[in-house]
């Protein structure tokens, strides 16, 4: 959601795309954030400057924290359609994270070596992901929907060969994460290829040698 809406030709469209869908007045929304409800109607009809990452991933939390307290109807509903028909043996893990995490601590905590990129940016979610299964299994629809909630996450790829294969399915469809993590190489193994593409979308890779079940326990552990 964080994503669209920051990367969006339209950030205000998609905002208030977003609200609707979750069935939130202005009024309300502009009430848990503690603005004027002129604020969130200037942003999106355009009338004021599209707002930063940090301003909209506290829109996103409060939608999320408003529908959770009301139930979590339009969460359930969302999160059916992102994760039915897609097997285990896909994706490993998926988390959201209400505030945003910084990406150099995250991928500290799961010993990554960086392959090219800044770590001075932070994320909002992390998925696991086989990445031969999910190459082989996944419709470019469907491979979509590793994203969760938001694009600025963490893409952590299991047993990967050269890293070339992940950066080739990210390159060719329209969203891109903020960062794609290759488990089980090291660094040095990495195609010459993959920082290629990863600068061409702004995409920081690392490499992490961390077993799989350990790198799960240890993000699900992790409170920051």
């Amino acid at each position: 959601m964080a994503g669209e809406i920051t990367l969006s030709d339209s950030p205000g469209k998609a905002l208030k795309k977003w609200r609707m869908s979750f069935d939130i007045p202005q009024g309300v929304l502009s009430e848990h954030l503690d603005v004027s409800p002129s604020v969130i109607s200037d942003y999106e009809s355009g009338r004021r400057k599209s707002p930063g990452t940090a301003v909209v991933g506290k829109i996103v939390d409060t939608i999320l924290s408003i529908d959770e307290a009301n139930g979590g109807k339009y969460i359930n509903q969302f999160a059916k359609i992102l994760y039915s028909d897609i097997d285990d043996d896909v994706i490993y893990d998926m988390h959201e994270y209400a505030s945003p995490v910084p990406l150099e601590k995250f991928t500290a905590a799961i010993g990554c070596n960086t392959v090219c990129g800044s770590l001075d940016q932070p994320i909002f979610g992390y998925t696991v992901i086989n990445s031969i299964n999910a190459i082989t299994q996944l419709s470019a629809n469907e491979f979509n929907r590793i994203y969760g909630w938001s694009t600025e996450r963490a893409l952590i790829f299991t047993d990967v060969s050269s890293g070339k294969s992940p950066m080739v399915a990210i390159r060719v469809t329209p969203f891109k994460p903020r960062c794609v993590i290759l488990q089980g190489i090291e660094a040095e193994i990495v195609h010459p290829l993959v920082p290629k593409m990863a600068e061409k979308d702004r995409i920081t890779v690392l490499c992490t040698m961390m077993d799989i079940d350990r790198i799960v326990n240890v993000l699900r552990e992790e409170k920051w």
